[in-house]
């Protein structure tokens, strides 16, 4: 796959010929961007539904916690693979903060660390989330495919499958909103990790859309964006697939 390299200050925008559509302006195609974003989005699905109605109990919690922390620690490993593939130095240094925003600065802070947080608040042990003793396979194979998208894409896409990030805000926003409301037995301290997220959400969302809207200026590169934010809701909605097949044996079992 081919994209237009970052690096490249000036494009001359296609207009309809023979080889096909004009691509769209920006904002048309950052609309539908938007539009499929919020379409697609994980918070959509039944078990976050769920989880923001408060119908979750105590184990399936620590399902998902032990579960998405793998996401979690594969989030810097797959930025690090974006940052490969960037050329200017200015962009590499703003793309090292995703890296630094979950690993830490030290061992004591970073998105990792606070989710490590969550998993004790939630009843779990550090010792059984670093070894990922509750992991899913369909868990696995979601993130390590995301992770592999991002090391195989051209940069356009990697960067592209980073625009769920526009949506994450808001889905934070809920449970900080409604984890206190339906699980008071979770302290407040473990929701740390939520409340970070919030602006590095909109922080990096408001990047990447800039960058891609940049960089995709015909409609083949247009196109290889949408699929790729395509993609990823795929991954987060796999993961969560996942998680209530789990739940659901759970309950057959009991």
């Amino acid at each position: 796959m081919t994209t237009t390299a970052p690096h490249t200050a000036l494009v001359t925008h296609h207009r309809a010929t023979e080889n096909g559509p004009a691509p769209w302006t920006a904002d048309e195609l950052e609309r539908r961007l938007r539009e499929l974003a919020v379409s697609r989005y994980h918070d959509r699905h039944p078990f976050n539904q769920r989880m923001h109605r408060g119908r979750l109990t105590p184990t399936e919690l620590r399902t998902w916690v032990a579960n998405r922390f793998y996401y979690q620690c594969n989030i810097p490993i797959k930025d690090a693979l974006i940052l490969s593939k960037l050329q200017l130095p200015a962009q590499r240094r703003s793309w090292l903060r995703r890296i630094q925003d979950h690993d830490g600065h030290t061992d004591q802070d970073g998105g990792i660390e606070r989710w490590l947080q969550l998993g004790e608040a939630v009843g779990l042990r550090r010792d059984e989330l670093l070894d990922h003793q509750h992991l899913l396979p369909g868990v696995r194979l979601a993130v390590d495919g995301y992770v592999n998208f991002c090391r195989n894409a051209g940069v356009l896409e990697a960067v592209a499958s980073s625009l769920t990030e526009l949506c994450a805000p808001s889905i934070m926003l809920t449970r900080l909103e409604t984890f206190p409301l339906h699980y008071p037995w979770i302290k407040s301290a473990g929701l740390s990790y939520f409340r970070g997220r919030v602006p590095q959400g909109r922080r990096d969302g408001s990047e990447a859309l800039g960058w891609v809207r940049t960089w995709a200026v015909t409609r083949e590169q247009q196109h290889q964006a949408l699929a790729a934010v395509s993609f990823k809701c795929d991954v987060l909605w796999s993961l969560l697939d996942s998680v209530q097949g789990a739940a659901d044996q759970d309950h057959c079992n009991a």
